[in-house]
C-alpha cells in the first residue's frame, strides 16, 4: 500500500507542506510551471534550496505582483480586513471555480480546505461564515499554497496519509486583534480531536492553513507505521528556531494488511423484524463496516436474534449509543479482533452504456475484480435484462 507519512515535529504551514511534497516528485520544475499556469492573479511561485541546522531542503517563495508577502503564513487573524481584493468565501469560490485552470476534483479539495478555515475563523471570532473576510488566507499567496498542496496530493495519490501528532509551538502570537495564545483560536478549533502538543519552542508552528490541509487530507495521526521508505522530502519554513524548521514527508510501501476492528454483539427476543431492519440501517448510517443477524435460541425457549456489528475503533462510542437508542438490548458484548483486508482500488470504465466502476482488490497474484453493483443494476434496468446479462455486456 502506497503510504505518505508526514513528520510534523515542527508544525505545519502551507508553504512548508508544499515544499516537502514537491521534493517527492521526479520533475519538480515542471510542477512549478504547472502551478504558475493555473491562473492565480499576480502570483508567481519559485522553489529555492534552503538549509536549516545542516539539513538541505526546499523553500517555496511566493511573490504577488512582484513582491514577497513577508511572513505570509504567520498569523494575522482578522474577521474584517477589507483591503484584499478577493476576501469573502464567496469571492474565493468564484475565483477558484471560474478562474483556476484545474480539474473539478482539485477545485473541490481547495474549497473544502477554505471552508474549514472559514468555519474556524467564524467560530473563533463569533462572526457569520458569510461575513468572514480572509486576511492571511485570503491573500493570493495562501491560495497558491492551498492549490499547490491539493495538486501535489492528487499527483502523488497515496492510498493512505498518516501524520505524527502536531507540534503547535507555545507562547503568544501578535495579530490584528492584539496578542493571542498559541495555537491561535482558529488553528485550535481546526485541530480539535487531532493529537497536538506544545513543546518548548516559542512561536506559532502550525498555521490555520497548515491545520486545515492536515484535517482535510490526513486519514490518521499517530506513530510512524512500518514503512519501506522510497522517497523523503524536506520543506523549509522561513524562520529560524533552535530546531530545524522543516516539515518532513516520507513516501513508501506499507505491507500491513491487518488492523484491529471492534466487534459488538447482543441478543434480542422482543424486537420485530421491521425494528431490527431499521436499527441495522441506523448502524450503517453511523459508520458501521458490517451489520448482520444470526437466529439464536434464547431462554424460555424463545427464538431470538443475535445482532453483530463490526466497526473501526474510533467510532465505537457512537455505535454503542446507536445500539442503545435503536434496539431493546440492555447490554453489549465487545471483542477487539484483527482484520485482514486485501488492498483495493476503484477504477472507472468508460462504456457505451455510461461510466461503470470496477472494484479491484488483491495482493501479488491473488487479484480479484468486480463491477460495482449499482452501475451494473442501472444498465440492467435501462435495458430490461438480467444483472448477469448486464455484467456480460459490460465485460464484453
Amino acid at each position: 500500500m502506497k503510504t505518505l507519512y508526514l513528520d510534523l515535529g515542527m508544525g505545519a504551514a502551507g508553504d512548508m507542506l508544499t515544499a516537502a511534497l514537491l521534493e517527492l516528485l521526479p520533475e519538480q520544475d515542471k510542477f512549478i510551471e504547472r502551478l504558475n499556469g493555473i491562473g492565480i492573479p499576480g502570483v508567481r511561485v519559485e522553489r529555492e534550496p534552503s538549509v536549516k541546522c545542516g539539513i538541505t531542503g526546499t523553500h517555496i517563495k511566493v511573490t504577488v505582483n512582484g513582491e514577497e508577502e513577508g511572513e505570509h503564513h504567520h498569523h494575522h487573524e482578522d474577521g474584517h480586513h477589507h483591503h484584499h481584493h478577493h476576501s469573502s468565501m464567496a469571492d474565493i469560490e468564484r475565483l477558484v471555480n471560474s478562474h483556476l485552470d484545474l480539474p473539478a476534483n482539485i477545485k473541490k479539495d481547495i474549497l473544502s480546505v477554505y471552508r474549514l478555515i472559514a468555519e474556524a475563523e467564524s467560530r473563533a471570532h463569533g462572526v457569520e461564515v458569510t461575513d468572514i473576510h480572509f486576511h492571511e488566507v485570503g491573500t493570493m499567496d495562501a491560495l497558491a499554497d492551498i492549490s499547490a498542496v491539493c495538486m501535489l496530493m492528487n499527483e502523488l495519490s497515496p492510498d493512505e496519509i498518516v501524520a505524527s501528532p502536531v507540534h503547535v509551538g507555545c507562547g503568544q502570537v501578535q495579530c490584528a486583534h492584539g496578542i493571542l495564545p498559541v495555537p491561535a483560536p482558529a488553528t485550535a478549533y481546526i485541530l480539535q480531536g487531532i493529537p497536538t502538543y506544545g513543546g518548548e519552542i516559542k512561536g506559532e508552528l502550525c498555521t490555520p492553513t497548515g491545520a486545515a490541509l492536515l484535517r482535510h487530507f490526513v486519514s490518521r495521526f499517530g506513530e510512524m507505521p512500518v514503512i519501506a521508505v522510497e522517497k523523503i522530502g524536506y520543506g523549509m519554513g522561513k524562520k529560524d528556531f533552535p530546531a530545524a524548521n522543516c516539515l518532513r514527508t516520507m513516501l513508501g510501501e506499507t505491507q500491513n494488511t491487518s488492523h484491529e476492528i471492534v466487534e459488538l454483539s447482543f441478543n434480542v427476543d422482543d424486537m420485530t423484524a421491521e425494528e431490527i431492519g431499521f436499527a441495522m440501517e441506523m448502524l450503517f448510517a453511523a459508520g458501521a463496516n458490517e451489520v448482520f443477524t444470526v437466529p439464536v435460541g434464547m431462554k424460555k425457549n424463545r427464538p431470538g436474534t443475535m445482532i453483530c456489528v463490526l466497526c473501526e475503533k474510533n467510532i465505537r462510542d457512537e455505535i454503542v449509543k446507536t445500539v442503545f437508542r435503536h434496539t431493546s438490548t440492555l447490554g453489549i458484548r465487545e471483542n477487539v479482533m484483527k482484520r485482514h483486508v486485501l488492498e483495493r482500488k476503484i477504477e472507472t470504465l468508460e462504456t457505451e452504456y455510461g461510466p461503470v466502476r470496477r472494484k479491484i482488490s488483491g495482493i501479488g497474484d491473488t487479484g480479484k475484480s468486480k463491477l460495482e453493483y449499482e452501475d451494473a443494476a442501472r444498465i440492467a434496468r435501462e435495458k430490461g435484462i438480467s444483472l448477469r446479462e448486464a455484467v456480460k455486456l459490460i465485460e464484453g
